[in-house]
């Protein structure tokens, strides 16, 4: 099994037609039913069904699809740091939550470029357990996300501590001296799914079950545009909020009879690499 024949399997399901698949990896459509035919012979499985017009994946072939594209995934990145190895001091793969990405490490990255040129960063912006998951396949070196990590292979601490605040645009005055529980609830609150665990469930339990929200979405730095010009509500962390209430984008409501719980995020890296990481981000 070699790495031509996991792209040419990877190219064909996602395509689904073999003159596609030739024409983008610039073979001959014969190439690639070779290689196929090879690949389906070594694991002795189908893993596409066949008629006149395109190909689909079996079972067997969803479940090697995911095989195909970690083997893919850590090979090209194995490769790229061995080939960098001789130009730069530090190489550190690392996958952060957008949100945290914009509200802390986007700063502190820049300001690492200014002083160590010589270090090779590369950053991934993704969701929570996703990044735990390519964490632990080796994708990543170092993650920083809403959910703890308890594996002995792996350091985490708190990387931030932030408080939790209910905003909306900036015009919109209607409860800008304090907002009840009864009241908030009777508005367009717009849900930020965002993975936080006792957050995310704080939220859920002050509306009733089942309730249907207008908007929903999963990374809270999204959801901005969405509040501005409108009467919607939401909570965001405060440094993500930040920019847009200093900009006069949008406005705090404070609380009259709720209390927010606090927003940790964790900081997740290999042990070999804590002492690093450390350095940088702490």
């Amino acid at each position: 099994m070699d790495i031509e024949a996991l792209n040419t399997f990877l190219t064909l399901a996602n395509t689904k037609n073999y003159t596609r698949t030739a024409a983008q990896l610039f073979v001959a459509q014969s190439t690639v039913t070779n290689r196929i035919h090879e690949l389906e012979k070594e694991l002795n499985i189908a893993l596409f069904t066949r008629n006149n017009r395109s190909v689909e994946l079996t079972v067997e072939g969803e479940q090697f699809k995911d095989y195909a594209e970690k083997v893919i995934t850590l090979t090209n990145a194995s490769l790229s740091e061995i080939s960098s190895l001789h130009k730069y001091e530090n190489h550190l793969r690392i996958g952060c939550s957008d949100s945290i990405y914009e509200g802390h490490l986007a700063p502190i990255i820049l300001e690492h470029r200014r002083q160590f040129p010589n270090d090779a960063l590369k950053i991934t912006i993704g969701l929570s357990n996703l990044l735990m998951d390519q964490l632990q396949n080796d994708i990543f070196d170092v993650i920083f996300t809403y959910l703890p990590m308890k594996k002995s292979s792996y350091h985490c601490e708190v990387y931030k501590q932030d408080k939790m605040i209910l905003v909306t645009d900036y015009y919109n005055t209607m409860y800008a001296r304090g907002i009840t529980k009864q009241a908030l609830i009777a508005e367009n609150y717009l849900m930020c799914n965002f993975a936080l665990q006792d957050v995310g469930q704080f939220i859920r339990n002050l509306f009733p079950r089942y309730h249907q929200f207008s908007l929903e979405i999963d990374d809270c730095s999204k959801i901005i545009p969405f509040l501005l010009g409108s009467e919607s509500y939401t909570f965001l962390p405060a440094d993500t909020a930040r920019p847009f209430l200093e900009a006069g984008k949008l406005r705090v409501i404070p609380l009259l009879d709720l209390e927010t719980p606090v927003i940790n995020s964790y900081m997740i890296c290999k042990n070999s690499k804590r002492e690093l990481c450390q350095s940088i981000f702490m």
